[in-house]
Order: C-alpha cells, then structure tokens, then sequence
C-alpha cells in the first residue's frame, strides 16, 4: 500500500496524531523499565541460599532473666531436640538466613591495611554446616576440638586469637583471591588471624543490606553458643515432617525450661517468604501499572480510530465508489495505526533508555538489557493492531452509497 496518502491524511490531524505518538511513547518506556524491574525482583526472590530449605525449621526462645548455666542448658537442649522423632540434626546458632538480622565483622588481608577489604557475615554455631546442609566443595569442617565457648572469649577477649580456622563462601573466596584457591590462607579481622580451612558452595547471608553482590560473602566460625548468648534452634528433618516436627521441638524446649517463652516457630520455607514478600509485592504492583498502562494505550487507540472513522466516513464511500474493496479499507486504517505505533516506539525506546540511565545514576540498577526493546516493540504492535482492528472493520463495512448522500 502507498503509504504518501497516509502521511497527507495525517498532516491534516497533527494534534490528535501527535497525542496518540506521544501516548505510545510513554507506554512503550515505562513497560520495558517496568517489565526489567520485574524481572530483577523476581530473579532476587530465586537467590540460591545455599542450605536444605525444604528441611529446616527454626525454634527461637526467650529466657526470663538470665539461665542459671548457659552452657549447659543448650547441650540439654540439643539432646533433647535430637531424640524429636524425625529430627536428623540440631544446632544452636546465632542467626538464619533470611531473617533480616545479622552479625557482620570487617576483614582485612594483610593487618597492615588502613581500611577493610570488605564486609561479611559471622556464622556460629556447633555442627552449624551439617545441620544447615552447605556443602562443601573444598577442604574439611571444623573438628570438635577446634570448637571454642563463645561465652568464653567474650569474657576474655584474648582468647580470639585461639580461633584459629574459619569455614568461607565460594563466593568471597573468589572476591579476596580471585582464580586462585582460598584452602590455607590467612583473613584478618583486627590483629586476629584465622586460616581458611573449608570452602562451602553457598551460604548467604542473613540480610542483604549490603547488596545483592555481597548476598555471600559469609564466614562460619567454630564458636559453640551457649543458651545465654543465642536463641535460634535450627533442625532438619524430612520434608514432609516439618510441621510435626515444629509443634513437638517447641513443647519439647517449654517442658525443658518453664522459664521462657517460644519466641518463633516456622520453616526456613516461611521465612524464606516473609523476607521476600516486598519484592513479590512490588512486582504485582508493576504488574499491575503495565497492564493498566498497555488498557489506556489500547483504549486511546480504538478512540481515535472510532472519531477518525466517523470523520471519514463520506470519503471512505468515495473510495469504495471509486472501486476500493473492503481489504484496502482495512489495510490502510492498519497501517496508519502501524506508522504511529512505530514513530511512538521508537521515541519510546530512547526514553525508555533515559528513564534507565536515571535509575542506574540515582537506585544502582543494572543496565536494562537490549532484549526488552523489541519484546515492548513486538507487545504495542500487536495491542496497536488488535486495538485499530474494531474501528477499522466498521470502516471497511461503509457502503459506497455514502458517497451520493449530501453532507
């Protein structure tokens, strides 16, 4: 079809034109963006945490006042919870993943450093990796004399230098020797050195305050808490044992101590979900915002192409008089949405660029991928010709004796 009589067609209505270009161009931006953002939400939501999610449960206590024997008092404990039908393991540790909480220490490489390399997280807790079930991809965990009373150091700091290992992350291995191995090398934290002995696959952190990129960047000590100096009890089991498993551990560690209170009692599962409930919420958001959007682009569509129809309408009979077939009516009103649908698009693109350039200045996005320019091209075509299509066949059913009426 000779497109030069729509462009002279078009001159004639610039405004209304210019209107619907400008509309398309501002939807085209915002979806691809809004689509992007969905996708990174959705991506962080997937984020491998590097423990038996579907097997682990956390029972988390309060004491009333100070327990008498701390140390004690969470090996009982721990006895106790073991002998829970279904219960594989059990550990007392200081934090879970997911829990929006977490115990950080600065590290260094050489002890002369003026600042940090970075910041990661401190995992403790005895039996802490088998009973999370990371696995390890390099070196062995601690031995149970390598464990040290946390209670101990804390009361007397000079016993940190005897905290000889740590257990490290694939992932902060390669941040602080990149494609080199992490086995025996040495972290400094203050005037304390500890000497990598083990490397797990994935172990990510409680909170990701500092970011996606630092999500593991994790450290696990061979510290054994005491029921003084932690709350959380972790324990795995069969999937489908959880719940029971859950209700029992918890009246299990009432009966044991009268003189607390359970705290939380959920699955890794259900936390998992509490803590990126956020995320979940701001993509239905967004979701929502597209499709809004993508309905008001439609809508403007089908009412510019009703007027222009209606405004039409005698000089669509001349040319069915002239020999136009109902065919070249409806090609040439779905084309004429196709030239503005594009001409906004491709306005739409470079805004859609802008807007991310904005984000990544101002939020610390990520770039937004060129594979989403065409989806949103190939969506608003495709909402652009369904939108024309009503209006257009009602002009392609304009009968030629139109053409004889008088205005």
């Amino acid at each position: 079809m000779d497109i030069l009589p729509i462009f002279s067609t078009l001159r004639r209505h610039k405004i209304t034109a210019l209107l619907l270009v400008l509309e398309i161009a501002l939807t085209c931006a915002i979806v691809c963006n809004a689509v992007f953002l969905i996708s990174q939400r959705l991506q962080r939501t997937e984020m491998a945490s590097g423990v038996a999610e579907h097997e682990l449960l956390q029972v988390q206590v309060a004491n009333i006042g100070k327990p008498a024997n701390g140390k004690s008092r969470a090996q009982e404990d721990l006895a106790l919870l073991r002998q829970v039908p279904g219960v594989t393991a059990a550990a007392l540790v200081n934090q879970v993943p997911f829990t929006n909480s977490s115990s950080n220490t600065s590290i260094k490489l050489d002890p002369a450093q003026k600042l940090p390399t970075l910041n990661a997280t401190m995992y403790m807790g005895e039996g802490l990796i088998a009973s999370f079930g990371a696995r390890l991809v390099a070196g062995r965990d601690f031995t149970a004399d390598e464990y040290l009373d946390y209670d101990d150091m804390r009361s007397n700091p000079e016993l940190q230098n005897k905290v000889g290992s740590v257990v490290i992350t694939q992932a902060l291995g390669e941040r602080l020797w990149p494609g080199q191995s992490a086995l025996g090398r040495n972290i400094y934290m203050g005037d304390t050195s500890v000497r990598v002995i083990g490397v797990v696959q994935s172990l990510i952190r409680p909170s990701l305050f500092m970011g996606d990129d630092a999500a593991q960047w994790t450290m696990v000590f061979p510290l054994r808490l005491s029921a003084a100096s932690a709350s959380r009890y972790v324990l795995r089991t069969a999937p489908d044992q959880r719940q029971q498993v859950l209700s029992e551990a918890a009246k299990v560690l009432r009966k044991a101590d009268p003189h607390r209170i359970v705290l939380k009692k959920d699955t890794l599962d259900d936390i998992r979900g509490a803590f990126f409930q956020n995320d979940r919420a701001m993509a239905g958001i967004l979701v929502g915002v597209i499709a809004a959007l993508l309905i008001v682009t439609a809508l403007g569509i089908v009412g510019l192409a009703s007027f222009w129809v209606a405004q039409r309408r005698r000089t669509i009979g001349v040319r069915r008089a002239l020999g136009a077939t109902r065919r070249n009516i409806l090609n040439y009103f779905q084309t004429e949405n196709f030239l503005l649908a594009t001409i906004g698009i491709v306005l739409g693109m470079v805004l859609a660029y802008g807007i991310n350039l904005f984000l990544m200045t101002r939020y610390e996005l990520p770039r937004l991928p060129g594979m989403y320019f065409p989806m949103g091209a190939i969506a608003l075509w495709l909402i652009g010709q369904l939108a024309v299509l009503g209006p257009a066949l009602r002009a392609a059913a304009v009968p030629p004796v139109v053409a004889t009426r008088s205005v």
